[in-house]
């Protein structure tokens, strides 16, 4: 069965630019191997964020600023928001291994230039389509356009992952 290329959720809006790995998961965390625990240490580290896990939802969209996920290639850093059921993250740009990361593990990435200017605000209602990298309001008028996931992307997203696809 597909995953679905078009989602709808509430925008999570994290504009802190430069978020590096450690304000993600941090260190003192890294002895937990199991990925379906790791969800509730998400921005324990990024000062205003650390209630993240306990409001988040499935299927939330994380909007983020620049540089995101810069730092070490700390996997739990992905694999905790994939615990939490986060649908996608679109971001103003990614550090490289953290988008290599992200895309092996099948999170989708999209890459929008000026997404925080776009006005999208915390808690408002989005829709992503990862086939055009569209991002509409709830009323359906656009509101801004990255770069859609490339044709491996989408493979490895649908396989659940780079190891489910080899």
């Amino acid at each position: 069965m597909l995953k679905p290329t078009v989602l709808e959720g509430r925008a999570r809006v994290v504009p802190t630019p430069d978020v590096d790995t450690d304000m993600i998961f941090h260190n003192k965390h890294l002895h937990i191997t199991d990925p379906s625990a790791m969800g509730r240490f998400i921005f324990g580290n990024l000062k205003g964020w650390e209630n993240f896990p306990n409001e988040s939802q499935p299927g939330d969209i994380l909007i983020v600023g620049r540089n995101f996920g810069c730092g070490s290639s700390r996997q739990q850093a992905v694999d905790g928001f994939i615990a939490l059921g986060v649908a996608a993250i679109v971001g103003e740009s990614f550090g490289a291994i953290y988008r290599r990361n992200a895309i092996n593990a099948g999170c989708p990435l999209i890459e929008c230039p000026g997404i925080l200017k776009s006005g999208i605000t915390d808690l408002s209602k989005i829709r992503l389509d990862l086939t055009t990298g569209v991002i509409s309001n709830s009323d359906g008028a656009v509101v801004a356009t990255g770069k859609p996931m490339t044709e491996v992307q989408s493979d490895v997203y649908q396989a659940g992952g780079l190891l489910e696809l080899v």
